[in-house]
């Protein structure tokens, strides 16, 4: 069967671990597959070529209809809690039902990362933007507040952009270049080094180089 280059996973956690130099190095633990192919995708039919995938299995009664007939299509009694598309050179090399683990994943030293960051909630511009905070005495009554965020006369409106509180977190990130310390295929587990956009048992991809 042909490699593929990208495969979903979760975050598992942190750890340490030792190199060939006895130094000790920050891995993230990231538990890799075993994905299941859902649907096929080609350039005649959609305009490119992938893979859906889907990992983490979830009971057929807990689906909705579409759901439930999406994966009656790959001849599936189960569902997914995460589904994501991998794009490939030829689906045809690939079949409905098939499982995908990391021993099929075109992994080399270097990986992409995609996770979303751990949410914050509403934040202000202290934490959010790392604005400084004002005088603490008593007689202060600018502690935490941001200031001014604009002119009077002209232009007489907040500029797109200004950096003022709202939501922190929850964004989609892409880690580039993750040095891969350790591959078990056995445990369909590899270790990066470094760490990982996303909370713990957050799904992530990992897209090869």
């Amino acid at each position: 069967m042909a490699k593929i280059k990208g495969l979903i996973g979760r975050k598992i956690g942190m750890t340490q671990v030792f190199d060939s130099f006895g130094q000790s190095q920050a891995v993230t633990v990231l538990e890799v597959g075993p994905c299941t192919v859902l649907q096929k995708k080609t350039v005649d039919h959609e305009g490119y070529n992938a893979v859906q995938l889907g990992f983490l299995k979830k009971k057929f009664k807990r689906l909705n209809m579409p759901e439930q007939g999406h994966v009656k299509k790959a001849g599936l009694s189960h569902g997914f809690y995460v589904i994501k598309e991998v794009p490939v050179d030829d689906p045809e090399e690939f079949e409905l039902g098939q499982e995908v683990t990391l021993s099929d994943l075109d992994l080399h030293e270097i990986v992409d990362i995609v996770g979303t960051t751990k949410g914050k909630g509403f934040q202000g511009t202290v934490k959010r933007h790392g604005f400084s905070r004002g005088r603490m005495g008593h007689g202060s009554k600018h502690h935490r507040e941001m200031g001014s965020i604009g002119q009077s006369a002209f232009p007489s409106r907040i500029i797109k952009g200004k950096r003022m509180p709202g939501r922190m977190g929850g964004k989609r990130i892409t880690v580039k270049n993750c040095m891969v310390i350790d591959v078990r295929p056995e445990d369909n587990v590899i270790l990066v080094k470094g760490p990982v956009p996303g909370a713990k048992n957050q799904p992530v991809l990992i897209r090869c180089k």
